[in-house]
């Protein structure tokens, strides 16, 4: 009996073909009311996730992607809390376990850019870096890891950055903060892997959102040369990459770094 089971199961695996429905998942994505966030959050909705999100400021967007997310079918609130902020973190979790029961995909994307050539990058703005874009990281993980081991699934998803792989000019303190990001993500791979948790990171090239609105065109220009693809990404596409990595046929992948860039780094 024990030999016709084994048997079957290969079968069933010779004939399984890919699964991305989320469908019965519930996620939760930082800083998802505008950007690639925002596009993350509609996306893991559209594949079947209620979507819990957050933002520190933006209210107004948060609703309307919620509202979005309603229109799907799908359960949908936000929290305005700063996730710089231990306590903040701490009151943004509860209340996200309180309306959801449990986290099944956390995606860590809440993050702020303050570029400055390393000469005059200050203390304060390092802190400011690393404390939102890093720390927050390990601090809203704490809350959802151990639960999704105890439950033996559950998926990590920490939005890296090209920047922490290459590093890049005025940005020491985000290339940092991105770059323990992906040592966080490898580290917390090795710990959980075997409790049914992935934990990977996404690293976007340059892409279509409010943070790149603010680079001069001769700038742009020069991005724009230096990638093979010859434009910008877009929320979307980084947004379907978390959903692959989400699904259950990502199932194999953790400790990765899926670079969505055009090409400009390889």
């Amino acid at each position: 009996m024990a030999s016709g089971s084994v048997i079957l199961e290969e079968n069933d695996l010779e004939n399984a073909i890919p699964d991305f429905s989320l469908a019965g998942k519930k996620a939760f994505v930082t800083g998802s009311s505008r950007g690639i966030g925002r596009a993350v959050a509609l996306a893991l909705a559209h594949a079947g996730a209620d979507v819990a999100i957050s933002c520190n400021t933006g209210g107004d967007a948060a609703e309307e992607a919620c509202r979005r997310i309603r229109e799907m079918g799908r359960q949908a609130q936000f929290y305005a809390h700063n996730v710089a902020m231990e306590s903040e973190v701490e009151a943004m979790c509860g209340e996200v376990l309180r309306d959801f029961g449990r986290v099944d995909i956390l995606v860590n994307n809440a993050a702020i850019n303050r570029d400055r050539a390393f000469k005059k990058l200050t203390k304060d703005l390092w802190d400011e870096v690393i404390t939102t874009d890093l720390t927050s990281v390990f601090l809203v993980t704490k809350h959802f890891i151990d639960d999704m081991a105890a439950r033996g699934w559950g998926r990590v998803i920490n939005m890296s950055s090209m920047s922490g792989e290459i590093g890049n000019f005025g940005q020491a303190n985000y290339a940092a903060a991105k770059a323990g990001m992906i040592g966080l993500t490898k580290t917390l791979a090795r710990e959980y892997s075997r409790k049914g948790v992935t934990v990977n990171a996404v690293a976007p090239g340059f892409t279509r959102t409010r943070m790149t609105e603010g680079i001069p065109d001769k700038a742009m220009e020069m991005v724009l040369a230096a990638t093979p693809m010859g434009r910008m990404g877009e929320p979307v596409e980084i947004a379907a990459g978390v959903v692959y990595l989400a699904s259950n046929s990502a199932g194999f992948i953790t400790g990765h770094v899926l670079d969505i860039n055009g090409g400009f780094a390889m």
